[in-house]
C-alpha cells in the first residue's frame, strides 16, 4: 500500500457472531476503502483469552465474505503482544504509565464516597503519591499493580468526518487502565498501538467511541506524535429500540444469511439506514458506495425493520439474472432451466422460494376438488377439448384463453380464475403465459377438473 493510500480497519473481538449492527461498521469501513482506493485491515481483538473462541474468527471471515468484504491485510492481536510490550516501556520510561494497587473493591468505595459528596466519579490519582517504598511494600503483601496512563487533563478537539467538530474534556474523565493485575492488556493500548503500526489514516467506528477517542488521541500523540482521522456514526437498534447484542445472537449476520436474504440487500439497508439517502438495494459494492457519504449520516439511533430488509430484498431478487442464481437454483434441484428462473423471480422474496414454484410447475398433482366448483362442466369441457397441442411457447397461454373465450363467453377473472386456480393451486403468481409451457400439456390436461 502506498503512503497516500486512506487505510481502514474493522476490529471485532471473537466472542460471538457478528450482526447487523458490526456489519454496519465493516461495511462502513469497506465502502470508505472502495470509494477511495483505500485499503482494508480486518484485526482480531483476541486478547481477551477467556471469551475469544477460534469458532467466531472463522465465522466472522464467513460472514464478512458473504457480504462482499475482502481484508486486504489479517492480523491477529494475539499475535503482536511484542508490540504493545515495547510501547508499555516506553510509556513508563515517560512517566505516563504509572502503577496503581488499589483493589476493585477499594476503587469501588472510592467511586461511591466521591458521588456522596457531589464529586465527578474519577480517579483521584492516589497512587501518583506513593513512594518507592509504599510500592515494595504493597507488592510485599501480595498486591500486583495495574497501569494507568496519566491524562494531560485538557481540552481534546478533533473533526468527526460523521458528527463535525467534537471535544472532550479529558480532565473529567479517569486515567485510563492500560494494563490489568496478570500483565494483560485492554482494549485501549493495543489498539492504538496496531492503528499506528498497521497505518490506519482513518478510523470509522461507533458512537459509542466518542468519549474514548479523547483519551486516544492523547496516547496517540504521546506514541506517534499524530492521530487518525475518527468518524463515528450512529448505531443500530431493534424496531422496539432494543441495543443489539452479538452474544445474544440479535440480528446476527449468519441468521440473515441462513433465513435467505441477499448480502447487497442486508449491506445497503445496513449502510443507508439512518442516512439521508433514500435506501435502495444496490446491486454491488462499486454503486453502494457511490451512494455513502458520512457526513449525511443521521446523529439519531438508527431503528432496523425486518419488513424493510424484506422489501429490499424482493425489488433486488427480482433483478437477479439467471447466472447469478443458477447455482444456488441447481442446489434446490432447479438445474439448466432460465426460463423457469424469469417466468417466477417477479414473484419471489427469497431466491430459495423459487422451490415452491417449482413444484408447482414440475410436478404431478390434481387441483382441489373446490376448484371444480370456480367454473361449470361445460367450461371444463371446452377448456379441455381446446387446449393446443405442443410444442407451447408464450403464445400458447393467449390462444387456449381467447379460444375459451369465445366458446364460452367468460372474461377477465371469472375465465382466468378458475384456470390459475387449477393449474396452479394458488389464487396469484407469475404469468401463466410463462408458466403454461412450463407446465406442459400432459400435466395441464391432469390438473383440470
Amino acid at each position: 500500500m502506498t503512503p497516500l493510500s486512506p487505510v481502514v480497519r474493522f476490529a471485532p473481538s471473537p466472542t460471538g457472531m457478528i450482526h447487523i449492527g458490526n456489519a454496519r461498521t465493516a461495511l462502513l469501513n469497506w465502502l470508505f476503502a472502495v470509494k477511495s482506493a483505500g485499503h482494508f485491515v480486518l484485526r482480531y481483538d483476541d486478547t481477551d483469552r477467556e471469551r475469544s473462541r477460534e469458532e467466531y474468527i472463522t465465522a466472522i471471515a464467513e460472514d464478512l465474505g458473504w457480504l462482499g468484504i475482502d481484508p486486504h491485510v489479517i492480523v491477529w492481536q494475539s499475535r503482536r503482544t511484542q508490540l504493545y510490550d515495547l510501547a508499555v516501556a516506553r510509556l513508563k520510561a515517560e512517566g505516563r504509565l504509572y502503577p496503581c494497587y488499589e483493589t476493585a473493591e477499594e476503587l469501588e468505595r472510592r467511586r461511591r464516597l466521591q458521588l456522596a459528596r457531589g464529586l465527578p466519579p474519577i480517579y483521584d490519582r492516589a497512587a501518583l503519591a506513593l513512594t518507592a517504598g509504599d510500592r515494595a511494600r504493597l507488592e510485599a503483601e501480595g498486591r500486583r499493580p495495574h497501569w494507568r496512563f496519566r491524562l494531560d487533563g485538557r481540552q481534546v478537539t478533533w473533526l468527526d468526518m460523521v458528527r463535525g467538530e467534537q471535544s472532550v474534556d479529558t480532565s473529567s474523565l479517569s486515567d485510563p487502565i492500560l494494563v490489568r493485575e496478570d500483565g494483560s492488556y485492554l482494549y485501549t493500548l493495543p489498539s492504538i498501538v496496531d492503528d499506528i503500526d498497521l497505518g490506519i489514516t482513518h478510523v470509522i467506528r461507533g458512537e459509542d467511541h466518542v468519549t474514548n477517542t479523547g483519551v486516544q488521541i492523547e496516547i496517540f500523540e504521546v506514541l506517534a506524535g499524530r492521530t487518525p482521522m475518527f468518524g463515528h456514526h450512529n448505531l443500530i437498534a431493534t424496531t422496539t429500540g432494543e441495543a443489539l447484542s452479538k452474544r445474544l445472537g440479535s440480528l446476527s449476520v449468519r441468521s440473515l444469511q441462513h433465513d435467505g436474504f441477499e448480502p447487497m440487500a442486508v449491506a445497503s439497508l445496513a449502510v443507508l439506514i439512518g442516512s439521508a439517502e433514500e435506501i435502495h438495494p444496490y446491486p454491488d459494492m462499486v454503486s453502494l458506495a457511490g451512494h455513502v457519504d458520512l457526513a449525511r449520516v443521521s446523529a439519531s439511533t438508527a431503528k432496523f425493520d425486518p419488513h424493510e430488509l424484506d422489501a429490499l430484498n424482493a425489488r433486488l431478487v427480482h433483478h437477479l439474472v439467471y447466472e447469478q442464481v443458477e447455482d444456488r437454483l441447481a442446489a434446490l434441484g432447479i438445474a439448466d432451466n432460465e426460463p423457469f428462473w424469469l417466468a417466477v423471480r417477479d414473484n419471489l422474496a427469497k431466491v430459495g422460494e423459487a422451490a415452491d414454484w417449482w413444484k408447482i410447475v414440475a410436478t404431478d398433482w390434481t387441483p382441489a376438488a373446490t376448484v371444480a366448483a370456480e367454473a361449470d362442466a361445460a367450461f371444463w369441457a371446452v377448456a379441455r377439448a381446446s387446449l393446443p397441442e405442443e410444442p407451447w411457447d408464450a403464445a400458447t397461454w393467449g390462444a387456449w384463453t381467447d379460444a375459451l373465450k369465445a366458446e364460452t363467453g367468460r372474461k377477465g377473472k371469472a375465465l382466468f380464475m378458475p384456470l390459475r386456480l387449477a393449474l396452479t393451486g394458488l389464487d396469484h403468481g407469475p404469468e401463466l403465459k410463462r408458466l403454461l409451457p412450463l407446465i406442459g400439456r400432459r400435466r395441464t390436461l391432469a390438473r383440470l377438473p
